[in-house]
């Protein structure tokens, strides 16, 4: 009897879990939820995200996909009203479109202790054009308060066998409930991909399907005229069908140093491998990295373009005159082509206008300026090639396809080593490219057909080298000289981010970070003269760095540079620490003390560092009279440190922290 009570107790329970995953069935239970029960934080969470893919049939469009989505969130927070929204990217561009299709969307509040619903209008529903190939569709959903429930239908059809939709279990916020189903027709074969941590549960079954459709004959003549004969036909066939589930997935958290995010999200791939219909040739997709690389060499728009030079080569040849070593030429073709070159911000790694119309017009594509780069470095004598990219915005290139990159640069082969270049900015150097391009290993494709992986990540440290001299005076306040070297990364990302803003607004900018900061007499050297170092100087008094308490004052040696947190909060982490290149912070700081105090206490003196030499930490400080003098350095010897070190590094950080916020301690005398 009891085992019986637990079994119907058991069915109740799914039959009502089941219920819950339907449109229209929001309670006044669910309305009155406060905070997320999983996660208290969590300014909004999905109640349920259902999905499912399948194939239609008709004889003029033959086979099309569609996919549906069933989403409903809870409100909790003003914080989390962004994720009442949505928008989808849709294809557009010739040769097939896809469309993108909103309905049942509803607001659900609780008003008087009664359920008010209020539908999506008009106006809230909209497409924005993104280029010529793409357009979105946009949601804003009415009247969202906290405690609101949103919920709406999303269906998208699409053309292209190819773009099986991508399925994300988990978000950026709590999931309740993740469900996808794929039917997918006997004709197709799709390699099935996981990416994250969180794995769903997989159910996979087969079944018949039968789908009948209509169309018309062509004209044929008779008594009349012409006339047309409208046929009634179907189509059988198996249907692999796949449903995957997940339940309570927890937020997808940011955290310090995380390349993107996306790259550790728990979801599920879908890859064409082929397809087979009756009285038809097999078609195999199934690729691997040479075969992606082959096809789009192959390509007019990348292998074709890479072969043309006539339009350059007289510049070129008068750009070389009387340059002998291999670095002037190298560096006289790059920094040509940088200087006539503007890119125009699109990505791929196909040329768009072409080659010679971007380089008359001085305006092209990532694929137009860096092929043209490549072309001209091979008719100057180098074994340059293009690599493909995917940029740190699309993600880790996992696995074999075309879809998995986004983006070309230059490599230029010699003794052992490659020669990086990107001249679609104009302070990347050598080996310095842009921030997007350092995305783990590219794919570099030689002329004769064969490729090989490139690791794209910075191997030297990108050094600081900051020198601060300083006096204390009797009211506390500190005043003194700056002066702060970037080199390489460093000085890129400064020149990248700085050269843009005008000189007040570095000085505000710096003023705002550290509390009770004035800057007079600021300048910089070199933000243009991209062979040597930036340098920063500028005098600074600043009125929040000593703490006075009786006849002591407390001061970090550090000043205001002082790092007052740990950056590594998170118990556990599960994804790579990436640090984007690595680098060397080096500090020489001195300070005078003020007349009629001494130094009661000094910090000691410190070194610590990682396992396999992933970093250290120095920390000398010495007393001679009324001065102190700090010598700190603080090295990353990686850019990229594993997971399975990330208690080391959250101890080391936790070190670090410790000995910057620890005190000097003067007393009057």
């Amino acid at each position: 009897m009891k085992q019986l009570f637990a079994t119907i107790i058991l069915v109740i329970t799914f039959s009502t879990f089941a219920q819950n995953h339907e449109l229209g069935k929001v309670t006044i239970e669910e309305l009155n939820e406060k905070v997320c029960p999983k996660d208290t934080s969590a300014v909004a969470a999905y109640l349920f995200n259902v999905g499912k893919t399948s194939f239609e049939y008709s004889h003029d469009n033959g086979f099309e996909i569609i996919t549906v989505v069933n989403v409903k969130i809870k409100i909790y927070k003003k914080e989390g009203y962004s994720y009442a929204n949505n928008s989808v990217s849709y294809y557009v561009g010739g040769n097939g479109s896809e469309s993108v299709s909103v309905s049942k969307a509803v607001t659900y509040n609780l008003v008087n202790n009664k359920i008010e619903k209020t539908k999506l209008s008009s106006d809230g529903e909209f497409n924005e054009k993104i280029n010529k190939y793409f357009q979105r569709k946009k949601i804003t959903m009415p009247n969202v308060k906290e405690g609101s429930i949103v919920e709406y239908r999303i269906e998208i059809k699409s053309p292209f066998i190819h773009n099986f939709p991508d399925w994300e279990f988990q978000k950026n916020i709590p999931v309740n409930y993740s469900e996808y189903i794929s039917y997918i027709p006997e004709y197709y074969i799709y390699n099935t991909h996981m990416k994250g941590f969180i794995i769903p549960k997989a159910e996979e079954s087969s079944k018949s399907r039968k789908i009948e459709y209509t169309y018309k004959t062509d004209a044929m003549p008779g008594l009349n005229g012409h006339s047309s004969e409208r046929v009634n036909s179907a189509l059988e066939f198996n249907e692999r069908i796949v449903k995957y589930t997940l339940s309570d997935v927890p937020a997808l958290k940011n955290e310090a140093y995380v390349n993107n995010l996306n790259n550790y999200r728990s979801t599920v791939i879908h890859e064409i491998a082929s397809k087979r219909f009756p009285n038809s040739p097999y078609v195999n997709y199934t690729t691997d990295w040479e075969s992606v690389v082959k096809k789009v060499y192959e390509s007019d728009s990348f292998g074709d373009e890479l072969k043309k030079t006539g339009y350059f080569e007289n510049d070129i040849t008068s750009l070389l005159t009387g340059k002998i070593s291999a670095p002037e030429k190298i560096n006289a073709v790059f920094n040509y082509v940088k200087s006539r070159m503007n890119w125009d911000e699109s990505y791929g790694f196909h040329c768009d206008n072409g080659v010679k119309k971007a380089y008359q017009d001085k305006k092209g594509n990532v694929a137009e300026i860096n092929l043209m780069l490549t072309a001209m470095l091979r008719f100057a004598g180098f074994e340059a090639n293009p690599i493909l990219v995917s940029t740190r915005s699309n993600g880790i290139s996992l696995f074999p396809s075309e879809s998995a990159f986004n983006y070309v640069i230059t490599g230029i082969e010699m003794e052992n080593q490659v020669l990086l270049l990107d001249a679609t900015n104009k302070y990347s150097l050598p080996n310095i490219l842009p921030i997007r391009d350092l995305n783990w290993y590219g794919r570099i494709i030689r002329k004769e057909g064969s490729s090989a992986m490139i690791d794209l990540m910075p191997k030297s440290n990108s050094r600081e080298i900051l020198n601060i001299m300083a006096n204390i005076n009797a009211q506390g306040e500190v005043s003194g000289k700056i002066r702060d070297q970037y080199f390489d990364y460093n000085a890129f990302v400064f020149r990248d981010n700085k050269n843009v803003l005008s000189k007040e607004s570095i000085i505000e900018r710096l003023e705002k970070n550290y509390q009770g900061l004035e800057i007079v007499e600021y300048d910089v050297q070199n933000n243009t003269d991209l062979e040597k170092p930036i340098v920063e100087n500028y005098s600074f008094t600043n009125t929040n760095a000593v703490e006075i308490i009786g006849d002591k004052m407390y001061v970090s040696p550090f000043l205001f540079f002082a790092m007052k947190e740990n950056p590594f909060k998170q118990e556990i982490r599960e994804y790579p620490v990436d640090f984007v290149f690595p680098s060397q912070e080096k500090y020489n700081i001195s300070i005078n003390i003020p007349e009629g105090y001494a130094v009661e206490t000094l910090p000691l003196p410190k070194a610590i560092g990682m396992p396999e030499e992933l970093g250290n930490f120095k920390y000398n400080i010495s007393n001679n009279g009324n001065q102190v003098q700090l010598l700190y350095s603080l090295d990353i010897n990686q850019a990229i440190i594993s997971a399975e070190y990330y208690d080391v590094l959250k101890n080391f950080f936790k070190e670090i922290v410790n000995k910057q916020t620890e005190k000097i301690v003067l007393k009057k005398v």
